[in-house]
């Protein structure tokens, strides 16, 4: 089964994504900020979704770290904040996928399927 670890610092939201995926198949571990995300790179996984914006450390430093540790990591950003998603291209990991908020939970189960069976 993929394994995703989804950083979100919205505790619906996560909990929304979290169920989604879930019922779509994939196991998900989920952390309500940057730093609990970056505690869980220790693991191997098949994608990081993760929020830009958060508390402590950001989505772009995890994404770094995540790709820095487990090349070839499939990255997927969600933002609310559209210049926040003009900018990460530039700061990302190449390869990583943005998708700006608000976003309908359906559209982000088929970006994640869709860039699984990319690989």
């Amino acid at each position: 089964m993929p394994r995703i670890l989804l950083a979100e610092d919205d505790d619906s939201l996560r909990g929304f994504l979290s169920r989604a995926l879930e019922r779509a198949g994939f196991e998900v571990t989920a952390c309500a900020d940057g730093d609990e995300a970056a505690a869980a790179l220790t693991q191997d996984w098949d994608l990081l979704l993760t929020d830009i914006v958060m508390p402590g450390m950001d989505g772009i430093e995890v994404a770094r770290l995540a790709a820095a540790r487990q090349p070839g990591l499939r990255i997927m950003f969600i933002t609310g904040f559209a210049a926040v998603a003009l900018a990460a291209g530039d700061a990302a990991p190449p390869g990583a996928k943005v998708l700006s908020k608000p976003i309908h939970l359906r559209e982000i189960v088929s970006e994640v399927e869709r860039m699984m069976a990319a690989a």
